[in-house]
């Protein structure tokens, strides 16, 4: 009886301790895993931002070109009466909604927003420069 209850002890001592180990070796590799997910997710999200700040970039020399070319034709404009006036501040009203835009997409990579929400305000931002260089061309 004896040795039957030490095989007994043994054996069960032994499946606690292997069941152990599998347990610490799963918990391993669960925190490596999500370890992993962690890193990857960050060196892609600083991948996205990059390209977002290279758009950004874009976006200011667009607005940029824009208004000095309202800035050219604004005497001309302000020398007529007031229609041609309220035309040219009803185009110039469409660059500054594009000038939010940018800025709002500025704010968004400054505040480190989700690279989806910053991928949608850069294109209202691009359909607001997009307007604005329409009213332009009417002028």
């Amino acid at each position: 009886m004896r040795k039957s209850r030490l095989n007994l002890f043994k054996s069960t001592s032994m499946m606690i301790s292997v069941v152990g180990i599998i347990m610490v070796i799963a918990t391993i590799i669960v925190v490596a895993y999500v370890g992993y997910s962690i890193v990857s997710s960050s060196i892609t999200n600083d991948i996205s931002s990059g390209t977002q700040y290279d758009e950004l970039a874009e976006l200011k020399a667009e607005y940029g070109n824009l208004s000095v070319k309202f800035d050219s034709v604004k005497a001309t404009y302000y020398a007529g009466g007031p229609e041609d006036v309220q035309t040219f501040n009803d185009a110039k009203l469409e660059l500054t909604r594009a000038n939010s835009a940018i800025e709002n997409v500025q704010s968004a990579l400054d505040a480190g927003k989700p690279s989806n929400d910053v991928d949608s305000r850069i294109v209202f931002a691009k359909e607001k420069l997009q307007a604005a260089n329409d009213a332009y061309n009417t002028l």
